[in-house]
This record gives structure tokens, sequence and C-alpha cells, in this order.
């Protein structure tokens, strides 16, 4: 029995991408990329990824910001949205980008349930990609796929490794939208997903957005390309109730940026004659709870705040400045 040798091509010999041809969205998602789209629970990840449906399907910026390099027809899976809650939302993305949805190749999933850990699943889903030839597949979250341990790496990589048979046979881009893991905010966005460091590793390009304080920020990571980080991005919702999410010009953020819980409350200190307790500190702060908390323990670990009896004080002595309210107007839940 003769064993056939694998196909062999000179490295001179490889074909060249051209750099016109090397975008799906300028800056934002390589063509033919697989990737995911990650952050915690409510950051607008899901915003984000539909964001990038209407821009491919329309040919107009993402984000109001990243111009679309390919257009064409997009599917989508939003398995955790009713799907009248995703046409809403791709109805207001669609008037934030000036275009009309029903003139659209975007073509929704209706399935109640999508699992490409059973192989007749992804035969489905592979037909309907051979029968819609989508420039991008977006699959929203990627715990609604499957039923497996993603922790573990021999179970996640086959489903990545089906995943991305599918964008070389059919040419297309994959979003995969995959939550990060609560309180992981302080690590960089691929090693803050939850489950197996597969699902990082996999990406040809990541977007990671997380929330610091009361901001969004976006980060853009590729393999084979520039990454940019703390782009900042509001949701904003418009005069005809549209809801979508925007790129903020980054000078603006920084100057209207609210001070960090640590220079806030080392303010209020600073202006109290008297201990204050936490309560007091979340309240004239506008705090939440978890905040005022950790930005104690920072301050008392500088030893720039001490803990007595009363409550908490400046360890710097000084003449207390005129004293601020404790009753501020507003919700108290900033």
């Amino acid at each position: 029995m003769t064993t056939m040798s694998l196909p062999v091509t000179r490295a001179s010999e490889l074909p060249v991408c051209p750099p016109e041809h090397a975008w799906l969205i300028h800056d934002l998602w390589a063509d033919q990329a697989v990737g995911i789209v990650g952050g915690e629970p409510k950051c607008g990840k899901s915003f984000l990824a539909l964001d990038m449906v209407v821009s491919v399907a329309a040919g107009v910026p993402c984000l109001r910001r990243f111009p679309a390099a390919r257009s064409g027809p997009v599917l989508l899976y939003a398995a955790e949205d009713a799907l009248h809650v995703v046409r809403t939302r791709l109805e207001g993305i669609c008037r934030a980008a000036a275009v009309t949805l029903a003139d659209l190749p975007i073509h929704v999933i209706t399935a109640p349930s999508l699992r490409l850990d059973l192989a007749e699943d992804r035969q489905q889903l592979q037909t309907t990609v051979a029968t819609l030839r989508p420039v991008l597949l977006v699959l929203d979250p990627f715990v609604r796929l499957h039923r497996i341990d993603e922790n573990a790496s021999s179970e996640v990589a086959p489903l990545l490794a089906y995943l991305r048979e599918l964008q070389r046979r059919f040419a297309l881009a994959v979003v995969l939208v995959h939550h990060a893991r609560k309180g992981a905010g302080a690590v960089r966005g691929g090693q803050a997903l939850r489950g197996s460091s597969e699902l990082h590793a996999w990406g040809d390009s990541n977007l990671y957005v997380r929330r610091v304080d009361e901001r969004l920020l976006l980060s853009i990571e590729h393999r084979a390309a520039p990454s940019q980080s703390g782009l900042p991005l509001a949701l904003r919702g418009g005069a005809d109730g549209a809801v979508a999410l925007h790129l903020v010009d980054a000078t603006a953020a920084r100057a209207v940026a609210p001070p960090s819980p640590i220079d806030r409350l080392t303010d209020i200190l600073a202006h109290s004659d008297r201990p204050l307790t936490l309560a007091e500190l979340r309240l004239a702060g506008r705090l939440r709870t978890a905040s005022v908390c950790q930005a104690l323990a920072a301050l008392t670990t500088q030893g720039r705040v001490r803990k007595t009896p009363a409550g908490y004080q400046l360890t710097v002595s000084h003449e207390p400045l005129p004293a601020l309210s404790l009753h501020p107007t507003g919700n108290g839940n900033g």
C-alpha cells in the first residue's frame, strides 16, 4: 500500500494577502478571523457583537468609527435573548448607523438550541453556512453552545477546532461571545476569560470589554496586527429610543472622567472633622459598598487612612477643611 505525502509549497510561493484584504472591519477584526468578544456580564459585549453584525451587513463603520472593509451576509445566533429583543437591539443600532434593518442581509438562527458538542447540530450549522455563505458568523454566548466542561482543554479544543474548520472551509469570520470571570478586571482580557486557556489562544482577533468604575473600556487584540487598549465606550440612547454603543473621544473622556474611589474618599475624609463610618463614606461618595471597601483597604495598606472605633480617618494630621454634607443629592448607587 502506497502512502501519499502531504502537499508542500515553497515559502516564497505562498499566497500574499494585499493590505486592502487584511481586514473585515478596519483595525477591529481581521478578515476571515476567528476570535472572542469577551467581558463580564452587563458590559455591553452583546451590543458590540451586534454592532459588528450591522457594520458588516451594511458596509458601515462599526461603533461609528471603524470602517467596514468588506460587506456581505451575516449569520447570527443569539441564544440568551428573545427574538423580539434581538430585533429591537438591531433596529436601534441601525438607526444609530443611519441604515434600515429590512435592507440588510442579516440572518438569525431561530432554533431553540444549538449545541456544538452534538454531531447533528454541527452538521446543521455547516449546512446553513453552506447555503447562506455569510462573511461573518456570530455565536452569542459560548456557554449556551455546549454542555461540556469549559475548564477542560480536551473538551473545549474540539469545539474550537470545528469552528476553525468552518472558517477555513467557507472563508468566513467567526465571532464567539464569551463571559469573563467575575472580579477579573485587574488581569489582561484574555486571561480573564472563563474556562480553558484554549479560548484565548484560539483567537486571531479578540475584543474585550471591561467596566472600570463607571466607564466601559474596549481592548483590541490581534494575532498579526497592532493591538489597542483602554478605548472608552458608552451605551447611548437617542431621542427616538435607539440604543447603541459609541466609541467616546479619548481626550474628552479623560477630561470628564470621574475621580477614583480612592480620590473621592481621601477628599471626603480631608473635609471631615471626625472619623466617618463605612456607611457614611458610601453615602457621601455615592459609591458601592464593594468600591468603598476596596479603596479603604488600599488606603489603609498605604498608611494614609487608619480605622478607629468611631470610623475611618486620615493618618496625616491636618486642620480639617470646611465640612461637606454627608447627604448629597443622588441615589447613592454610583
